[in-house]
């Protein structure tokens, strides 16, 4: 898997939301660490995930696990995990942008 090198705050080329096969989606995480998640589905699998901000070698080591996992098994092991007393984790929050993907890509096909 080939990190995303783009600091955030620089541009990357990101789909209009319709969630195009292979293209690099932007999702802004809310009450995590993390500030931006980039990922890229292609065929129902996560080809790419990274994280700007929060803890730099889980979420590394989260990105190299996820990689080259179907979505649907992601979501379903990682959805729900919390991080302290917060409600949510990197890991979830991930999960809600997968689903996020997921539905936008129901309705371009509907």
């Amino acid at each position: 898997m080939q990190p995303f090198l783009t600091p955030l705050g620089i541009s990357t080329p990101t789909n209009d939301g319709a969630g195009v096969p292979g293209e690099t989606e932007l999702f802004i995480p809310e009450g995590v660490c993390s500030k931006a998640i980039r990922y890229e589905i292609s065929g129902g699998t996560v080809t790419r995930l990274d994280f700007s901000g929060g803890c730099d070698g889980n979420l590394k080591a989260l990105s190299a696990l996820v990689a080259g996992m179907k979505v649907e098994d992601v979501i379903a092991k990682l959805s729900g995990i919390t991080c302290g007393n917060k409600p949510t984790s990197c890991a979830d929050q991930l999960c809600k942008a997968l689903r996020a993907s997921l539905e936008r890509q129901k309705a371009v096909r509907a």
